[in-house]
């Protein structure tokens, strides 16, 4: 099976990571692509249309033929200047709905049902199965930012929301119940908790005595159970919607390993979702796209980004509990520069994973490594290699001309942050913006938030194509003009050289939602 080698990036501009060729011992062939290369599914391209799409030097922008998103949410993207061949960017938006289902979910066997469209025709509706009742549904946004290829991005688009309805569906019958306390553990016989202030102390409240006595089984008290703590943590609701969505990354990420056995699925990528349930929005991130929800003129960024910078004290954590990890060759300590063979034995600035400021420590000849995070900004490197810490595929990913794997310090979990939709009244300029990297490397969240509510100001309330219309703005303004210098945005600046993808939600779709518990 070709194993895939990248080297350093060369330039701020490339700033990612380049697959090489096969060794040349190699005689399997290449195994079979698992999906093709596309461009989402939504905009419904034809080929000549994603051929045309891929054009360096015009770089069109791409938007909605129709506007069929849910909440008629925009979209626009573009390729990149020349940085990879195709647009390493992948979106996917969908209505899921969660049903019973009388397969065990945690069969290995088990796949879930394709039974989702943003749009479903009078024959989709017809074709589901009557015996299925109707539940719960969660609309879905997601960008994905593929680098070293575009496979896993594509693997990522087509899978990760079913992975979510997987985890979502074993705990259906809670959440249809908001007023219960989910169980510790499920065919437990204990008693029913409700979520109510007045369910406090005096419903199920014991003397200290009186508890310990019945947890041990003393003889004469009423509970003769296994001994066990009385006292309970009690878990929110929404934090079953997270540990749903944080466990759906680690299944998509096992899920693209095990295909990569059979199948061709090139590169990683960083993943952005945006899930809305019961009348919130769950923004799972990890890597360095980034969303945040612009209402009433103010700001709320509800991502974080995660480079080398951001992940230092974790990644040396890491490599300072498994030093082998390193390959000899490199050092999880931190240096403000490189150090050189005449400075063995002075006292020079560090940290280590224990710090965030810096001291003084004598320099040893192990410090001549080349350390595990390297650089500034968009320059900094884990390895020398990768500039993202958190995403999803990068299996086959090593140091250049080295058998020293990436993958063991890179993280499929994701943040996720919670915005309760029902806090708040939303007007029809009040949104979300979530982009790639691509927009970010260029304008500001303040630069973001001013270009969107100056579009949508100056916009019809009523008009469907508003937000598409300021997703192509805002993409525009990213990407700028291209000048004999290169491509130049507002205040001649530098444009962005990257793909970019950016959906825009309206909030106030969200308000005009009904949670639908039965």
């Amino acid at each position: 099976m070709m194993m895939t080698r990248v080297r350093s990036a060369v330039s701020s501009i490339i700033g990612g990571i380049m697959a090489s060729g096969s060794s040349a011992q190699e005689t399997h062939p290449d195994p079979p692509l698992r999906f093709p290369y596309s461009r989402p599914d939504f905009l419904a391209l034809s080929p000549d249309e994603v051929e045309c799409s891929a054009d360096h030097i015009s770089r069109p922008i791409l938007i909605l033929k129709e506007m069929k998103l849910p909440w008629a949410a925009g979209y626009a993207e573009v390729i990149n200047a020349g940085k990879s061949t195709l647009n390493e960017d992948q979106a996917c938006c969908e209505v899921v709905e969660l049903r019973k289902r009388p397969a065990d979910p945690s069969s290995p066997s088990y796949t879930p049902t394709r039974r989702r469209s943003s749009l479903p025709s009078v024959d989709i509706l017809e074709s589901i199965d009557s015996s299925e009742v109707k539940e719960l549904n969660f609309h879905y946004w997601a960008l994905f930012d593929g680098h070293g290829g575009s496979g896993a991005a594509v693997f990522a688009a087509k899978f990760l929301h079913l992975h979510i309805e997987e985890q979502l569906q074993e705990v259906l019958e809670i959440l249809k119940n908001p007023s219960l306390q989910p169980a510790t553990c499920l065919g437990e016989e204990n008693p029913v908790h409700h979520l109510h202030p007045s369910a406090g102390c005096s419903q199920r409240g014991l003397s200290r005595a009186a508890s310990l006595r019945g947890a041990a089984g003393a003889p004469g008290s009423p509970n003769t159970m296994a001994p066990r703590f009385f006292m309970e943590k009690k878990i929110k609701q929404e934090s079953l919607v997270v540990g749903a969505i944080e466990n759906a990354f680690k299944e998509i990420d096992s899920h693209i390993a095990r295909e990569r056995m059979v199948y061709s699925i090139s590169g990683g990528c960083t993943a952005l979702v945006v899930v809305y349930l019961l009348g919130k929005l769950y923004v799972a991130n990890a890597g360095d796209s980034r969303a945040l929800i612009v209402r009433g003129g103010e700001i709320t960024p509800m991502s974080s980004s995660f480079t080398p910078e951001s992940e230092r004290q974790r990644l040396q954590f890491l490599a300072h509990l498994q030093p082998s990890l390193l390959g000899n060759e490199f050092t999880h300590l931190e240096f403000p520069r490189r150090v050189t063979k005449k400075e063995v034995g002075k006292r020079m600035l560090y940290r280590d994973f224990t710090m965030n400021g810096w001291a003084y420590k004598t320099v040893q000849e192990e410090d001549l490594k080349f350390p595990l995070v390297f650089g500034e900004g968009k320059k900094a490197r884990v390895l020398a290699t990768i500039g993202v810490t958190r995403g999803l595929g990068d299996h086959d990913l090593k140091v250049h001309d080295s058998d020293i794997a990436i993958k063991p310090f890179l993280s499929c979990s994701p943040e996720v942050k919670i915005y309760n939709l029902s806090q708040y009244e939303h007007g029809a300029d009040d949104v979300m913006i979530l982009a790639t990297d691509g927009l970010w490397d260029v304008l500001s969240n303040q630069e973001v938030a001013e270009v969107v509510s100056g579009f949508l100001g100056n916009c019809d309330p009523d008009d469907k194509h508003r937000y598409t219309m300021a997703a192509q703005d805002l993409v525009m303004k990213a990407r700028g003009v291209l000048r004999h210098q290169g491509w130049r945005i507002a205040g001649d600046r530098l444009g962005s050289g990257d793909d970019i993808s950016v959906f825009i939600i309206p909030l106030m779709h969200g308000n005009s939602q009904q949670p639908q518990p039965s």
